[in-house]
């Protein structure tokens, strides 16, 4: 087959407007795959309290403010647009949830629900009649439900867990885990666990100098994993006046990358650590995030099925 491109994107959390560029970007930059990293769900509930009387209050971006019924929908989109869920409610259902995480979880839930299924039914419409593949794998903040919704789609396929091959003949694996984190994710494994998770999905592949490695964490101490140190209390450690930068990434990632030695790796998580790696014969690439100011970074893979990879431009929009 003729040369053809594949998008990768990572961490967009909730922000509708990044979603919706992910899904053009196969006829914008003339793409047949689209593959989303991981990390897909947001982080954070924003209540829009309604007072009665057409008016309305929220809080987004440490900015409280008040406006009107009108202003309703915009606010809803601006909510999304960054990646938060808005959740109307009252003073008084505020004060609940305050004194309920019961309930927060079970909203949130309710939230991440509507929009993931919302997404897929957006992908169904737009790719609908093309001949775009397009793979949506989860990453360590995506709770375990998503993937079952994912699976519901005939559109969208997630890789998690499967061996899934790319035009070409080019076989990829994903492993959205990451090592423990100081905001403790739902998928986190210990070092020693995840590398077994890791020799587990790398032992379905037949000829790894071929594949694809669809790692959310990048490899350890690369130029790729590279963020500001937390300490118990998720503040900046400083050391001469200065944040301390360190690599945050995952040894077992690195140790597999270096064993297996992939063709191409694709990783995201560290959303400040946009760039390019090399490990023995295997580039790693990380687009980095800016999910929150709603611009898309992604990747352009260039692919062709005699030479494997082409090239590569990162791109940002």
């Amino acid at each position: 087959m003729a040369d053809y491109r594949a998008f990768f994107v990572t961490d967009i959390h909730a922000s509708d407007r990044c979603f919706r560029k992910f899904l053009n970007a196969a006829r914008f930059y003339d793409c047949n795959v689209l593959i989303m990293g991981g990390d897909m769900t947001g982080k954070m509930l924003v209540p829009i309290v309604d007072h009665g009387n057409g008016r309305w209050s929220n809080r987004v971006f440490g900015r409280y403010r008040e406006f009107g019924e009108a202003e309703l929908p915009a606010v809803r989109k601006l909510i999304a647009d960054a990646g938060y869920y808005a959740y109307e409610t009252t003073a008084d259902g505020v004060r609940a949830l305050e004194e309920s995480p019961t309930a927060v979880d079970a909203i949130f839930r309710q939230r991440i629900t509507e929009t993931v299924e919302g997404w897929l039914a957006l992908a169904e419409e737009r790719l609908d009649g093309s001949d775009v593949i397009c793979f949506m794998a989860p990453g360590n903040d995506d709770p375990p439900f998503v993937d079952a919704l994912l699976r519901t789609s005939s559109r969208v396929i997630n890789p998690e867990g499967a061996l899934v091959e790319l035009p070409g003949g080019f076989p990829m694996i994903s492993v959205g885990y990451s090592n423990p984190t100081p905001w403790d994710s739902p998928r986190e494994l210990p070092e020693e666990q995840l590398m077994e998770l890791i020799d587990r999905e790398a032992g379905k592949v037949a000829d790894p100098a071929r594949a694809v490695f669809n790692f959310h964490v990048p490899p350890k101490d690369t130029p790729i994993d590279q963020a500001v140190l937390v300490d118990a209390e998720l503040r900046p450690v400083i050391k001469g006046g200065v944040p301390a930068i360190a690599g945050v990434g995952s040894s077992a990632v690195r140790t597999g990358v270096e064993r297996y030695q992939p063709m191409l790796a694709l990783h995201g998580h560290i959303h400040e650590s946009r760039g390019e790696a090399r490990l023995g014969r295997t580039l790693c690439l990380n687009p980095g995030s800016e999910y929150s100011e709603g611009v898309l970074r992604g990747v352009i893979l260039t692919l062709s099925e005699q030479k494997g990879l082409k090239g590569y431009q990162l791109v940002s929009g």
